[in-house]
């Protein structure tokens, strides 16, 4: 009953956690029977798309915006105005990245794989526990984004599904 008590507290508290994490809120407080529990959001960084498989992170620093804004209207290449094809499926949680359930084994899926909707694709860890990533449509897996092991964000975009 005791372990019942703390997977319903646990559960509670990754709720409110995941509430937060949606909010505008930059904080947060709670205290109940001694317990105290405060959140707080780290500075949201901005992500800037140079290229088609290029990502650069700008932390948000007085004049980085209008840095990174310049650096894409110079951006001349031929892959200039042309978005690639396909549905993202995105982190929903901040946590560590898993392409695979442990480390001998194969990956839930490859470039190339067909994915249904419902089928787990990956694992997001997060405060110790797996989280099952899955997919909400049918489709090719054509592009992995993240790296095995890699820290991802709260909507983060994981896999690209054609």
């Amino acid at each position: 009953m005791k372990d019942r008590g703390r997977r319903m507290e646990l559960e509670n508290l990754v709720k409110l956690i995941q509430t937060v994490s949606d909010s505008d809120l930059t904080g947060f407080q709670y205290e109940e029977n001694g317990v105290k529990l405060k959140i707080q959001k780290e500075k949201e960084q901005m992500v800037v798309s140079t290229g088609a498989a290029q990502l650069t992170t700008v932390q948000n620093v007085p004049g980085a915006q209008s840095n990174a804004v310049s650096a894409l209207k110079s951006e001349d290449g031929p892959e200039k105005g042309k978005e690639a094809e396909g549905q993202l499926i995105k982190s929903p949680l901040v946590g560590t990245f898993y392409a695979a359930p442990s480390e001998e084994a194969a990956p839930f899926v490859a470039v190339g794989d067909h994915v249904s909707k419902g089928q787990t694709v990956a694992i997001v860890e997060a405060m110790k526990l797996m989280n099952d990533i899955e997919c909400d449509f049918d489709g090719v897996v054509s592009e992995v984004l993240v790296k095995n092991g890699e820290t991802v964000e709260y909507g983060q975009p994981l896999f690209r599904i054609a």
